[in-house]
């Protein structure tokens, strides 16, 4: 009887190390991921769209 030894492929290398580098940045990811829900536009305190003088401007100069 003949021993089976496991022979790695290129194949089976590839997509091991394909596995591996996702997984590894999966975890740095999951590890450098902010954990505050707020939206960024609450944190900067905007009120959204405000209508401003340069902005009825910019209306009146594209009436046709």
């Amino acid at each position: 009887m003949s021993e089976r030894t496991p022979r790695l492929s290129r194949r089976n290398f590839l997509l091991t190390m394909g596995a591996g580098g996702t997984a590894a940045a999966a975890a740095i990811v999951a590890k450098t991921a902010p954990t505050n829900s707020t939206p960024v536009a609450a944190k900067r305190g905007s009120g959204g769209y405000q209508e401003s003088a340069h902005v009825r401007n910019y209306y009146r100069t594209t009436k046709v």
